[in-house]
């Protein structure tokens, strides 16, 4: 695996897609831009794995493991960014937890398949 490219992908990828889905939802008042900032990072994770899979980035038998701590990742950024809107630096780097979700997520998948 390798860890760094897969865990900037992931931060990057996710985060894009989260700001874009609450653009996106934002037509839809302050409760669509929380479930089009979510609903677009979960695309963009989904996405952010598939491309690591598809560079050889991330082993196949850990893809599923890097997504499912990937949201665990997001779940726990959600709250830290929602909390500090007001700044642009703390949901940037927020997103990182996401990265750091599914390197971990994955690491475990690799430990079970062990």
């Amino acid at each position: 695996m390798r860890a760094f490219p897969t865990l900037l992908l992931s931060w990057f990828v996710t985060g894009l897609a989260a700001a874009a889905g609450s653009i996106l939802g934002n037509a839809a008042g302050p409760r669509g831009l929380r479930v089009g900032a979510v609903a677009g990072g979960i695309l963009g994770l989904l996405g952010a794995v598939a491309i690591a899979r598809r560079f050889a980035w991330l082993p196949r038998a850990e893809v599923w493991g890097g997504f499912w701590g990937g949201l665990v990742g997001f779940a726990i950024a959600i709250p830290i960014t929602l909390t500090h809107m007001q700044t642009p630096v703390i949901p940037v780097l927020s997103s990182g937890l996401i990265g750091i979700g599914v390197l971990l997520g994955a690491g475990v998948a690799r430990g079970w398949r062990s």
